[in-house]
């Protein structure tokens, strides 16, 4: 094995390339860099680059370390400019636009209408602008949502609808917000990197199906290949839980998952399998092999087998999404089948960061995309310790040989996804190796048996049997799993560190590993000084939630939901309580409290409640619900934080008469015609106003 730095900097150039791009991009949404910074970055690296070339040969060895470093900042510049020219936020003439005032939008669905709760969603793109029978060349992609009839159904002017579909709307775009709470999952972020800000809320008055349709032939026949492969599985596979999870196995197809289920696999360490990735792709992989290995038997037809493979494997990936977890593992194989028919067997590490780079080029953003860094971590992390932990341990016994080598496989894999799970899940699963063992092996029978099932489905007979036995299995999968889940301590729940801490974690992964592969000394120290790092950093945070006092009014849609946080310790009030509220409280109000590490308690010795009232240590709380009524007292009282839920009827001159009101919040139950009342007021009174709707969750520290 060659030593570990000359491997990664000599052979392989491509992972220089990718960091210095990845820093570029980091930088550029991080900052803001105005892009004349980066052209002119660009600019002067590609002068000392160029310049090199005129050197007289004894020279330009001298000056070999100013053209690796001439390249670097070529690409940093390349990774900070092209995010700053995705970033739609810059684009001249996009849709919402505040200087351009359009009345009705002309837009091209993307996608075939889904079925959500309440309504239908399909993202489309906007063609053109109409403003007082003015054109205005408008374009940007947005979300659309039309909302379902008494039937469930979508409206019957709008029943037509399917990819390709024009349609003329009013113009009531919004901008695409996050909840704002705490720890929350940032969705306007999300839609933002792919590349959308706005969404519209349709009613069958606010739009007209136009008879014109604007079609890409290839995107209309993988969007109808991707239907005909979901109406297959769900016509021979029985169970809802089963077919969904068939659907995403075979194509991704997500929209038809359990969310319990779905929470089941990421509790056990299993939820890889349900997202299309290189285990997916390398049985793809092996099965077009199979097919066309034939051709290469005969040295005229040799050429086809690389080039129908290749082919076979990006077909699949469009059909599956292309999402960068299929890209990656796409041009993984791509680069070996082709390394493979040239004659050049180049480094997988090499290959590996070529596909990131390239991805990357095509989108930056997808750098903070989760699947995205998961499995190029899962990748890396093979290729580095597979070896070292399959070597542990060795079984004479072929086929107990073959099961250790699948399981070294997912230990390795967890080494350096470990500090990244942490991050985002706030969880480990612990028995992830027990639920590995048993999954792995099923889902990759489960995939060979479904795409069978689309080979053999005109067929109705063999097809009934095969869709009934693929059924069988992922019944058994999913109850292995689920029962694994319920094992006690099969989770490690809470687990909370940042960004620094995520750094020390890798830092000390990475010495200990090297220690441990190639005995030095100085990898161990290195190791237990990021260690130290890491252990001092997370107590000093420890320390700094034993101190906190909080007061945090969530916003939640519907909802009143106020914690008084003490320390590690709060108290919950509001009407999120009940079976029903589970995913309110996992979604809303979870997140807040892993980041606050606070666990609710009966009470507060800091908190005294009477009725509406809240004293929380020096601060007064007023819950204004509505049918609550204030008595006036003698004295005007002070009170630090209205809080108004609901539709009260409230007149804030005559409610300021009597109490002397520092900050108001609305909540998420207020009607948005009635906070814009409010709002007039607290103005004209000079009261601060705070709407967790559109500011997100109002958060008062009173340290």
């Amino acid at each position: 094995m060659e030593q570990p730095g000359h491997f990664f900097w000599k052979k392989s150039p491509f992972i220089k390339l990718l960091l210095a791009f990845a820093t570029g991009s980091w930088l550029q949404w991080q900052v803001q860099v105005s892009p004349i910074f980066w052209i002119i970055l660009l600019i002067s690296g590609s002068i000392f680059w160029g310049c090199n070339f005129f050197l007289p040969l004894f020279k330009l060895y001298r000056f070999r370390p100013v053209t690796g470093i001439s390249i670097l900042i070529i690409f940093l510049a390349a990774g900070g400019l092209l995010t700053r020219m995705k970033d739609i936020r810059y684009h001249p003439g996009r849709a919402g636009d505040p200087q351009y005032k359009a009345d009705f939008l002309l837009v091209k669905l993307n996608e075939n209408p889904v079925s959500k709760t309440n309504s239908f969603k399909a993202e489309a793109s906007v063609v053109t602008a109409f403003s007082k029978e003015k054109q205005i060349p408008l374009k940007g992609q947005i979300i659309l949502y039309f909302k379902k009839d008494s039937t469930g159904s979508l409206p019957a002017s709008a029943s037509s609808l399917s990819y390709g579909s024009c349609l003329l709307i009013k113009n009531n775009l919004q901008t695409i917000q996050s909840s704002g709470n705490p720890g929350g999952f940032d969705y306007a972020r999300y839609q933002l990197f792919r590349g959308i800000s706005l969404q519209c809320f349709l009613q069958p008055t606010h739009f007209l199906v136009l008879q014109e349709k604007k079609i890409n032939p290839l995107q209309q026949w993988l969007i109808s290949s991707r239907e005909r492969l979901v109406r297959l599985l769900r016509k021979y596979i029985p169970g809802e839980k089963e077919k969904g999870l068939a659907e995403a196995l075979l194509i991704g197809y997500k929209d038809d998952l359990d969310k319990d289920l779905v929470q089941s696999y990421s509790n056990t360490g299993v939820v890889h399998i349900i997202a299309i990735s290189g285990l997916h792709l390398g049985i793809i992989y092996w099965l077009l092999g199979l097919l066309f290995l034939p051709l290469l038997k005969k040295r005229k037809s040799k050429w086809l087998h690389p080039l129908l493979v290749i082919t076979g494997l990006w077909i699949f990936s469009l059909l599956a999404g292309a999402q960068p977890s299929v890209l990656r593992s796409a041009l993984m194989f791509s680069m070996i089948v082709a390394g493979e028919s040239l004659g050049r067997k180049n480094t997988t590490f090499n290959s590996l960061a070529c596909s990131a780079l390239i991805l990357l080029l095509i989108n930056p953003f997808w750098l903070w995309d989760l699947g995205f860094q998961l499995s190029y971590t899962a990748v890396a992390s093979i290729l580095i310790f597979m070896r070292p932990v399959y070597n542990l341990l060795y079984f004479p016994n072929k086929l107990v040989d073959f099961i250790w080598k699948m399981n070294a496989v997912t230990l390795a894999a967890q080494i350096l996804t470990l500090p990244l799970s942490i991050y985002h899940f706030h969880q480990f699963p612990t028995l992830f190796f027990l639920s590995n063992l048993l999954a792995v092996p099923l889902s990759s029978i489960i995939l060979l048996a479904a795409i069978f099932l689309c080979v053999i489905a005109w067929l109705p007979g063999p097809a009934f049997l095969l869709g009934q036995l693929i059924g069988w299995l992922i019944r058994m999968m999913n109850h292995a799993v689920t029962s694994i889940e319920k094992l006690p301590g099969a989770v490690w729940d809470g687990l909370l560190i940042n960004q620094v801490q995520v750094v020390f974690l890798f830092g000390s992964i990475a010495c200990f590993s090297y220690w441990l592969m190639e005995k030095r000394s100085k990898a161990l120290k290195a190791g237990l000084l990021t260690t130290c790092c890491f252990l001092l950093i997370r107590s000093y945070s420890f320390l700094q939630s034993e101190k906190q006092k909080k007061i945090i009014v969530y916003n939640v849609p519907g909802k009143t939901a106020i914690d008084f946080i003490d320390g590690r310790n709060l108290f919950h009030t509001g009407n999120t309580n009940g079976a029903a509220n589970d995913f309110i409280r996992q979604f809303h109000l979870r997140p807040s409290r892993i980041i606050q590490r606070a666990k609710p308690v009966a009470s507060l010795p800091e908190l005294r409640q009477q009725h509406n009232m809240f004293a929380f240590h020096d601060k007064r709380i007023l819950l204004l619900s509505p049918g609550y009524q204030y008595a006036p007292t003698a004295k005007r009282q002070k009170i630090d934080v209205l809080v108004i839920s609901g539709n009260p009827r409230l007149y804030m001159t005559k409610l300021i008469a009597a109490l002397d009101i520092r900050q108001v919040v609305s909540d998420g139950t207020a009607p948005a015609w009635k906070k814009n009342y409010w709002l007039k007021d607290c103005d004209s009174l000079q009261i601060p106003f705070h709407d967790v709707s559109t500011k997100g969750a109002f958060v008062m520290n009173l340290n």
